[in-house]
């Protein structure tokens, strides 16, 4: 698996998420940050069915130039 780190939340600081790369190989993109608080899941959940082992991470708005670069070069490649 050949991972691409497309960036980093710009007002993260020293600490490392939110966070975007992208999967070279598979074109799918991976995400770091912050799980949702417990009422977010539910809410998410009314839609969807969430096995245990997934979960929700929010992604700020600021990040979405990130998100377009990562989709960028997941379609490009």
């Amino acid at each position: 698996m050949a991972l691409r780190f497309v960036g980093k939340d710009p007002e993260s600081r020293d600490h490392g998420s939110p966070a975007v790369w992208v999967d070279e190989d598979a074109k799918d993109l991976l995400f770091q940050g912050v799980k949702a608080d417990r009422q977010t899941e539910a809410t998410c959940n009314r839609d969807v069915a969430m096995p245990s082992y997934e979960g929700i991470v929010r992604v700020p708005k600021r990040m979405i130039p990130l998100l377009r670069e990562a989709l960028d070069v997941a379609e490009l490649e």
